[in-house]
């Protein structure tokens, strides 16, 4: 779960446990079609042998929701690569708001399924869209709460700016500059019975 959306008083996001009504959004234009996701992912598997000098070492971790399939996808494209598998697990970042009377939106691990030692590994850590960089904390705190990776890795669909914290992806599939008033919407085919990356505007 990335913490993609910007957070309102009176939206219903990610990041947001209460909601007193859902957002007005408009579509403003496809980024990816199902088929050139693909091709990216494609690419980045490719770059992670590449990078990594093959597949021995790695581990490959996804946030949960849309980090999971890009994971399971990625693992299947190096394991077609290098013939042989990789392991894979995840975790559930939830969002919580610190105070409900702010815009102070926390992330929180909710559950871990990593069933594989991290410790000396090269950790590939997913997710579909990085924003602030709170979710990627999250998500790294927990992984040493596991063990002492050799190397964590970041890697996203899509990269759309407006950092909070000094975090940056080393595998992006595409950089996209947004306002902050603009959303990401992905949408993989586990999930969502679809496959496309859009570009939203929130308008209250």
């Amino acid at each position: 779960m990335s913490d993609n959306h910007p957070s309102s008083p009176a939206t219903e996001t990610s990041e947001s446990t209460q909601s007193t009504r859902s957002p007005r959004l408009r579509e403003k234009g496809r980024l990816m079609s199902g088929s050139e996701i693909e091709r990216t992912l494609v690419r980045l598997a490719h770059e992670i042998v590449e990078r990594n000098h093959g597949c021995d070492n790695l581990g490959l971790v996804g946030i949960k929701r849309r980090g999971v399939p890009l994971a399971q996808r990625i693992g299947a494209l190096i394991e077609k690569i290098e013939k042989q598998p990789v392991d894979t697990g995840m975790l559930d970042i939830s969002f919580y708001r610190d105070d409900l009377s702010t815009r102070d939106i926390r992330p929180v691990v909710e559950k871990t399924d990593i069933g594989f030692d991290v410790t000396g590994r090269d950790i590939i850590l997913m997710d579909d869209v990085l924003y602030t960089g709170r979710t990627i904390r999250a998500a790294m705190d927990a992984l040493f709460d596991h063990g002492r990776p050799k190397s964590v890795q970041l890697l996203v669909l899509i990269d759309r700016g407006h950092r909070e914290l000094p975090i940056e992806a080393r595998f992006i599939g595409r950089t996209v500059p947004t306002s902050r008033r603009e959303i990401i919407e992905v949408k993989l085919r586990e999930i969502d019975d679809d496959e496309q990356v859009t570009l939203v505007e929130l308008l209250d």
